[in-house]
């Protein structure tokens, strides 16, 4: 059976010295979207990994230094966002309408 980590939770026992992670949440009108599917894209707009969003509408990924895209799809509708990821937390909020 393939599906996606249980997202959200701790971030204990990670060393985020070493780590780049790519965190946030799904947002549409004032609220969170649960279960809207999260993807990774590279500089490029190269698929890289999908999780689905928590019932918090969160979402988590492990990723390298670099330039990403994270782009979410929920039956609300859709929404991306670009970031510089660096070594340590990267936060982001992505809005679907």
């Amino acid at each position: 059976m393939c599906g996606a980590p249980k997202q959200g939770g701790s971030l204990a026992g990670i060393d985020l010295t070493t780590q780049t992670v790519i965190q946030g949440s799904v947002w549409h009108d004032g609220a969170p979207v649960a279960g809207a599917f999260v993807r990774l894209l590279d500089s490029t707009d190269e698929f890289t990994a999908e999780v689905v969003a928590s019932p918090e509408g969160e979402f988590r990924f492990f990723a390298a230094p670099g330039a990403w895209k994270v782009r979410a799809l929920a039956p609300v509708g859709k929404g991306e966002r670009t970031l510089a990821a660096e070594v340590g937390l990267n936060e982001t909020t992505v809005a679907v309408a």
